[in-house]
């Protein structure tokens, strides 16, 4: 399958996997501590940081009719639409200073746009790449919009159904992104393990023959360490200072020292998975001597017969294989065979 570039970065077959820090609004509208959230998940050991990029006015009305007022998630609850991403937008103007400091640590830093401004001025920000929202996926316009500027697309499928996921996947190949990552994603804040489905990642790639992965809103590390073992090729995780400070993802986002240990026990389960091996490992082979093979049970004189009684399949490993005793049952020995010695062919007449 082929690879996909994002910025230095390349994902796919033989590449570690793209661990993705999203910022959201964990940054409560201060530079100050947006800068240190940046500054901490690339410590962490992320390989990307990305940003949302919309304001209150591009994402909804400012109305306060029923359908605006957030009556779910207890995370966001109570508010509306407009008040929620009043307090969760990231400001424009920090784009481009929080990507110079992902730069100087070697980490990509990108975003996600939602709506035709939004890709505008990321464009002029020259993001290596772009993400599509769970809730963005049906936006078919901004779609197009996004695939014009001809920039790989990660894309989250989260509420999406199948027909849906195959419109948007087809709106975006067809109007110019040359790679579509596809991200299993469940839209609940936070999500809860029995509900991931991470089977659907295998199954996405081979539904579409292109590269998936995990955006996770649960509050555990070991989801996506199984995504990785069923061939996620991207993990996107909500990144926090600290959950203390509270704002609009803090309920589902890791502090910097779990998300560090996320990466760590991600990077052992990829060594782990390896390639398919038969046969003896580096490691394996000083543990070659406690195979059984067949030894000398007594002392065996030139010319007598080998029985059960006289040879046997035991350890240490030293001897012909067990696979050669019945054959070698009956058959005489052309030397004296010594008491705990492994048995050779050539001993044999």
């Amino acid at each position: 399958m082929k690879k996909v570039k994002i910025g230095n970065r390349f994902i796919g077959e033989g590449e570690l996997c793209l661990i993705i820090a999203e910022i959201s609004g964990n940054h409560l509208q201060k530079y100050e501590l947006a800068e240190r959230t940046v500054r901490a998940a690339c410590e962490a050991g992320a390989d990307a940081i990305k940003l949302q990029t919309y304001t209150a006015d591009t994402m909804t009305l400012n109305c306060n009719k029923e359908p605006f007022q957030i009556q779910v998630n207890d995370a966001w609850k109570g508010q509306t639409l407009y008040s929620l991403y009043q307090k969760g937008n990231t400001p424009w103007e920090w784009h481009e200073p929080l990507s110079k400091i992902a730069e100087n640590h070697g980490v990509i830093l990108f975003s996600s746009p939602f709506d035709n401004t939004a890709v505008d001025f990321l464009e002029k920000q020259n993001v290596p790449a772009y993400k599509i929202a769970s809730f963005e996926v049906v936006d078919i316009p901004l779609l197009e919009k996004v695939a014009s500027t001809r920039k790989p697309v990660i894309m989250s499928t989260g509420m999406a159904s199948l027909e849906e996921i195959k419109l948007a996947y087809k709106t975006l190949k067809e109007n110019g992104t040359p790679e579509v990552v596809l991200l299993k994603c469940v839209s609940s804040y936070p999500a809860v393990a029995e509900e991931m489905n991470l089977s659907t990642i295998p199954d996405l790639r081979k539904k579409f023959n292109t590269l998936v992965g995990l955006s996770d809103h649960t509050i555990t590390t070991e989801v996506p360490v199984a995504a990785v073992t069923l061939e996620a090729k991207v993990i996107e995780k909500h990144f926090i200072l600290s959950r203390k400070i509270g704002g609009p993802d803090a309920a589902f986002s890791l502090e910097p020292q779990e998300f560090e240990e996320m990466i760590r026990q991600i990077r052992s389960v990829e060594k782990a998975i390896g390639i398919p091996h038969y046969g003896v490992g580096k490691k394996e082979l000083e543990n070659l001597q406690f195979r059984k093979s067949l030894l000398v049970a007594r002392d065996i004189q030139a010319g007598e017969i080998l029985t059960t009684d006289n040879i046997r399949s035991v350890r240490p490993g030293h001897g012909l294989s067990p696979k050669y005793y019945k054959e070698i049952l009956g058959k005489k020995a052309i030397r004296f065979l010594e008491f705990g010695t492994g048995i050779k062919l050539e001993d044999i007449e």
